[in-house]
């Protein structure tokens, strides 16, 4: 075992001395020995506070108990086995964490041998895997992660020969892959990737830290180092990139992270202090509405979520107002045991009462960056209250679709204006679809959910936006009688428009106005204004249609121009890789633009309860900024 460290430690410091040389100096002298297992997280003792604190808040003892009636179920379940989905085996790596850290906290909470027992039958089973491939190494990530809070966690409770094969397993299937050229490209990009790689490394590190503690540092250190360019897709802001889904996935690992080396060594070493990571729980509290729903965008799904990340940062900014929506999930009857990473939210909110957290003050929040986005909102009580989310940014970035300038928006309880969102990507790589290909002729936009054609946004002569084209967001205000926020979508459309601006608006809190203010190039097009709905859709004139669902009805109504005709298009796709999209409505109107010329297209959205909707919606330059 001794020849493999030895063998691991040269390796690394042949593969980073030339690149991390700097880091080293500057970090390595702070990274001191460590104290003996469990280190990880949660250090020995530590369970005292989470009983004191499960047993004086109820919705921490509902959460604990779900985990240990999980845990209880586990105990039967046979151990995973490495079963490749397409090419990947995340899903089973994703498994692995969850059960892992379910019962290794469970043995740690309850002192009962049945759970370290059973956890350790899982750890021996993955850790006799031929690999945790490679090749997609989120799947390795996962992996080690999972393998290393057992193996510290459940340190005592092992055998000698059960530590020796999960030691091995964590340094070559683990950490050893991370040092080949081959595999790790993730860390000098700038997603989730980036996050969640170093995230399971440095966890791998710190379980065998006194096996090979230089080797230990010099993974830990390159991990420092590392996540600093993912952390930087935050700024200026806290808008992340990749949208809801994905902020889940990779600031939790990086959170993760981070909490690991300040619980050990007292220092992030400056990282949460990079511009726009301090801020983007706020960010994660306004993209969900009062459906409930999350402002899906990008390759994400539809539901909003327990978020245990969101306690770690309401701890250390000293803000519970960003856990307005975690507290609605925790006083609900959910019990989020699908979460991989639950039993961390023990931890990060440990000492949090749910009577301390308020509601949020401010009703917009905007950011920019490289996908700038506008949330806002008539209230956070009313369960009826308008909500809307838009966005911009380009298609060509990580997980983003053709949607600059899309929006979705909800009243009364329901979502109008939705998104399709994702499509799973194993469904459409067994197809042969280049999906990752982010360029003007890729597959990827072939995928109808993928497209501009079904978003809620403009599209020229059936023509795709240009994937290379940068959106912005120009201005927002948060003036309760005109909150709006404004879209420069100029470069989407280069070489179809001239010019399109578009500009959103809750008025009075009474309805939403929507305005795009385009000119044509020297040629005359067509723009085609779409919007999908799950509601039931009617036309009511020329320039109306009526939405209806759960008994609620919103009014959509084209103010300008008036001679509009309504059409819907529809959301059966003729290419067989495409999913299924049943119960939607795709719909809108087109507007030809003579050679040269401009034009407003005005929409209102009207909730069956608004009052004042007949103002005028003025030009774009006299909205409040």
């Amino acid at each position: 075992m001794k020849r493999l460290i030895y063998r691991h430690l040269l390796a690394v410091v042949l593969f980073l001395a030339p690149v991390f040389v700097q880091a080293q100096l500057k970090h390595l002298q702070r990274v001191k020995d460590v104290p003996p297992h469990p280190r990880i997280l949660l250090l020995a003792g530590e369970e005292q506070q989470l009983k004191a604190n499960i047993a004086a808040e109820p919705a921490w003892g509902k959460v604990h108990q779900s985990i240990i009636e999980e845990c209880d179920k586990l105990l039967n379940v046979p151990v995973s086995q490495r079963i490749m989905e397409g090419r990947r085996l995340l899903g089973v790596s994703r498994e692995v964490l969850r059960r892992v850290f379910f019962l290794s906290y469970a043995y740690r909470m309850t002192e009962q041998a049945k759970y370290a027992e059973r956890a350790e039958k899982e750890l021996l089973a993955v850790s006799a895997f031929s690999d945790w491939n490679p090749s997609h190494f989120l799947d390795v990530a996962e992996m080690t992660m999972a393998v290393a809070i057992g193996y510290d966690w459940l340190y005592d409770k092992l055998s000698s020969a059960s530590r020796e094969s999960i030691k091995r397993a964590i340094l070559q299937k683990g950490l050893d892959p991370s040092l080949s050229n081959q595999n790790n490209s993730w860390l000098r990009s700038s997603n989730n990737w980036n996050q969640v790689c170093n995230g399971g490394m440095t966890y791998g590190a710190l379980a065998i830290f006194e096996e090979a503690p230089e080797f230990a540092k010099m993974i830990i250190d390159r991990a420092v180092e590392s996540i600093r360019i993912s952390m930087n897709e935050y700024s200026p802001d806290g808008a992340y990139p990749e949208g809801y889904g994905y902020w889940d996935y990779g600031t939790s690992f990086n959170v993760m992270f981070l909490s690991a080396i300040d619980k050990l060594w007292q220092t992030d070493y400056t990282l949460s202090q990079i511009p726009g990571f301090k801020n983007t729980a706020t960010y994660m509290a306004n993209m969900t509405g009062p459906t409930g729903y999350c402002y899906n965008y990008a390759d994400c799904g539809l539901g909003g979520s327990m978020l245990p990340t969101m306690f770690w940062f309401a701890t250390k900014d000293n803000d519970k107002s960003v856990l307005w929506n975690q507290r609605r999930y925790m006083e609900s009857d959910r019990k989020f045991i699908g979460d991989r990473l639950l039993p961390a939210i023990l931890i990060w909110g440990s000492g949090i009462r749910l009577s301390e957290i308020n509601k949020p003050t401010e009703m917009m929040w905007a950011g920019k960056g490289i996908t700038p986005v506008a949330l806002m909102r008539s209230s956070w009580t009313d369960p009826n209250a308008i909500f809307v989310g838009i966005k911009a940014g380009r298609a060509s970035s990580n997980h983003a679709h053709m949607d600059a300038g899309s929006f979705v928006m909800e009243a009364n309880g329901v979502r109008w204006a939705s998104d399709f969102g994702m499509q799973d990507y194993n469904s459409l790589e067994t197809q042969g679809i280049d999906l990752w290909n982010m360029s003007q002729n890729s597959q990827r936009w072939q995928v109808f959910r993928y497209n501009n054609f079904a978003h809620n946004t403009l599209t020229i002569n059936d023509q795709l936006h240009v994937a290379n084209g940068v959106s912005d967001l120009v201005s927002w205000s948060s003036d309760a009688a005109f909150m709006n926020a404004i879209i420069d979508m100029s470069k989407v459309f280069e070489g179809q428009l001239s010019k399109s601006v578009r500009g959103i608006a809750i008025v009075d809190g009474q309805y939403v106005a929507l305005r795009d203010e385009v000119t044509a190039t020297d040629k005359e097009v067509t723009v085609r204004w779409t919007m999908m709905t799950t509601a039931d859709v009617a036309f009511g004139g020329k320039n109306v249609a009526v939405l209806k669902k759960d008994k609620k009805t919103l009014v959509l109504q084209v103010v300008e121009p008036l001679n509009v005709t309504m059409k819907t298009w529809t959301t059966v796709s003729s290419n067989d890789f495409d999913a299924k999209n049943p119960g939607t409505t795709l719909f809108g109107f087109e507007v030809k633009l003579p050679a040269g010329t401009s034009k407003a297209l005005t929409v209102k959205l009207i909730p069956q309860n608004a009052k004042r909707t007949g103002g005028k919606t003025p030009e774009l330059k006299e909205w409040p900024k």
